[in-house]
């Protein structure tokens, strides 16, 4: 059994990106769920722009990308050995720096697809779908190791619990409400709107509705408000950065609410394994996006013309902020990741 079972419709492996007959089709996460869309690439090079776009985002690239070096294998079947190799090496490098600041995870990432294709060009097979199957393989390891967080995370929630997200940490959320369900745990969740591409009130929130829990979106300079007012239990969220001296990058956002949680007593854990490739804070890229698509909401403008606009990605939140990081392998204080390594921890980086 594949580790998306019994997930909500955009976790399954084929509505986040899937490659076949010289194409990757990717649900187009910019306009879901108002619009079922897909977008369809034709080369891996339009597989990284729409990892750029934020076609997908997330945990969704950890799909994308793999499935774009299928498509990179199918580009270039009729070259030689040597040819393909060198043809997917410089995929792999365009592919992994589609957004600067997962450039280590999405590295890591491509370069197993390489050695699955040196695998399949030694056994004779078909590249692209040698890929593939690496590609669920992937997957499904990451599935299984967020379901393993999952556990000692929930552990975290009181039953009839009150639980507040940040952005859309697709995998950990599915997982986690999965493993409610499967314990009998209820709990109602509170997803910030997440602006400006609102993943918290189109994607969290869907996702947690369509698998049967108590959801409501709340604007995102809401959150203290209903911190105090609706008795939150627990903020959390993952991140795509965890760097080894308990610095956490994530949407940005999650610093202030991280602030509030603290001020309110409230823990704030962070799920994921942390990044051997950010030994600390100071190797860490913030991408700034294009300051426009904070002067509109879903394509309408709200500014007036001429008004400024700023729009970093991700923000970093301090150790001190952390009430603990969530792992497949427990929950480690922020200030002793190393440990995580020492105990046997890292062998998959992919983590979000």
């Amino acid at each position: 059994m594949r580790e998306d079972h019994d997930l909500a419709f955009m976790l399954q492996y084929e509505n986040v990106a899937w490659y076949e007959d010289g194409t990757v089709r990717i649900l187009d996460r910019r306009t879901y769920p108002a619009k079922v869309e897909y977008v369809t690439c034709r080369t891996h090079r339009e597989v990284a722009q729409a990892i750029t776009d934020m076609v997908t985002q997330s945990a969704g690239p950890y799909t994308a990308a793999p499935m774009g070096m299928a498509l990179a294998a199918y580009e270039c079947r009729d070259r030689s050995e040597a040819e393909q190799m060198a043809y997917l090496a410089q995929a792999a490098q365009t592919i992994s720096h589609a957004r600067p600041t997962t450039a280590k995870r999405m590295t890591i990432l491509c370069e197993s697809c390489l050695d699955a294709a040196r695998r399949a060009l030694a056994a004779g097979e078909r590249v692209p779908e040698a890929i593939v199957a690496h590609t669920v393989a992937l997957n499904d390891a990451r599935y299984g190791q967020i379901a393993k967080i999952a556990t000692y995370l929930v552990d975290m929630f009181p039953d009839g619990g009150t639980v507040m997200t940040h952005c859309f940490a697709e995998t950990i959320v599915g997982m986690m409400l999965r493993e409610c369900r499967t314990r009998g745990k209820t709990i109602r969740l509170f997803c910030p709107e997440t602006r400006p591409y609102f993943q918290g009130a189109r994607l969290t929130a869907t996702v947690c509705r369509d698998m049967g829990f108590e959801v409501t979106v709340i604007s995102d300079n809401m959150a203290a408000f209903v911190m105090q007012r609706e008795g939150v239990d627990v903020f959390t969220t993952a991140a795509d950065a965890i760097c080894c001296d308990g610095h956490v990058v994530n949407k940005v956002g999650t610093f202030q609410n991280a602030i509030v949680a603290k001020y309110m007593g409230i823990p704030y854990f962070v799920t994921g394994a942390p990044d051997r490739g950010h030994p600390s804070v100071d190797t860490v890229h913030i991408e700034m996006r294009d300051p426009g698509f904070t002067l509109q909401a879903m394509g309408v403008r709200t500014a007036a013309e001429g008004v400024k606009g700023y729009y970093p990605a991700f923000d970093v939140t301090p150790p001190h902020l952390v009430s603990g990081v969530v792992t497949d392998l427990g929950i480690y204080a922020p200030y002793d990741l190393n440990r995580y390594f020492a105990d046997g921890g890292g062998k998959n980086q992919v983590v979000v």
